[in-house]
């Protein structure tokens, strides 16, 4: 096991949310932390709210994983930042709340671009400077939806499986490079963020409603903690959140057809 103290950090999505609660965290055990989002102003706050000894090794960078041409000029700007990134937390995503039969493609796309592309897009650019290196952490943050599919997700279902297959291979190639570069995939459940609110509904505007289940989700900075505990371990793939959701990873692997009948029966927004 390896501590996640004073190492190169970048974390997207840390405007808010698991990103932000990643970074208070993060920043009590003398990391070097590179924050990214859309939102400036927004990083200069979380970072304002760290410790004041912390926050000289704290810079901001932001990003919109929306826009893949400018991606590589941010992974090259954050690898000068600090000299070198140890990890990287790809965190920044958008969800959705619509009927598939409800959602335009172009909704589809722009959660694909941001979730799925994005991702993949400041990964590619960091593999390089990672196997260079001879060490490197790629953690990801998907869903228990990246698992099971559930209603009104479609397309942000599909984009966190996506990033399943994605990375369940660079991980097998990477290992081949290097076997000191690592893949982890946080499955999360249920987190009381502002992720319900922030999605999109299926003509691309804000959903601007908080779930109920989203509000009696897990709180963000106990899943940070919980983070951190697998990244340090090096897990390949954990599951995050209250029982049901942990438990339906499983059923899905054991009893597909019970858990589809469940599924398709229960109110999950």
């Amino acid at each position: 096991m390896t501590k996640l103290n004073r190492k190169v950090i970048w974390i997207t999505g840390a405007s808010s949310g698991i990103g932000e609660a990643l970074t208070y965290e993060l920043a009590k055990n003398g990391n070097q932390l590179i924050l990214s989002s859309r939102r400036k102003e927004e990083l200069e706050r979380v970072k304002g709210n760290c410790p004041v000894q912390a926050q000289a090794d704290i810079r901001v960078l932001p990003l919109d994983l929306g826009e893949l041409s400018t991606l590589q000029l941010s992974a090259e700007a954050a690898i000068q930042l600090f000299g070198h990134v140890d990890v990287l937390i790809n965190n920044g995503g958008i969800s959705q709340r619509s009927l598939a039969k409800e959602t335009t493609l172009d909704v589809d796309k722009r959660i694909m671009e941001v979730d799925y592309f994005g991702t993949i897009a400041l990964t590619k650019h960091l593999i390089p400077h990672f196997i260079e290196r001879k060490s490197g952490h790629y953690v990801v943050v998907t869903s228990i939806t990246g698992k099971v599919g559930t209603p009104y997700r479609t397309g942000y279902s599909a984009a966190k499986h996506a990033l399943h297959g994605f990375f369940d291979a660079l991980r097998a190639e990477l290992w081949k490079d290097c076997s000191s570069i690592y893949v982890t995939l946080v499955c999360p459940g249920w987190t009381k963020t502002n992720v319900s609110v922030n999605a999109l509904v299926g003509d691309g505007s804000i959903n601007n409603k908080m779930d109920l289940t989203t509000d009696k989700g897990i709180l963000p900075d106990v899943l940070a903690k919980k983070m951190i505990r697998a990244i340090e371990r090096r897990k390949n793939e954990v599951y995050i959140g209250g029982k049901k959701e942990t438990l339906a990873v499983y059923m899905k692997r054991f009893f597909p057809d019970l858990l589809a009948r469940i599924i398709r029966k229960a109110t999950v927004r």
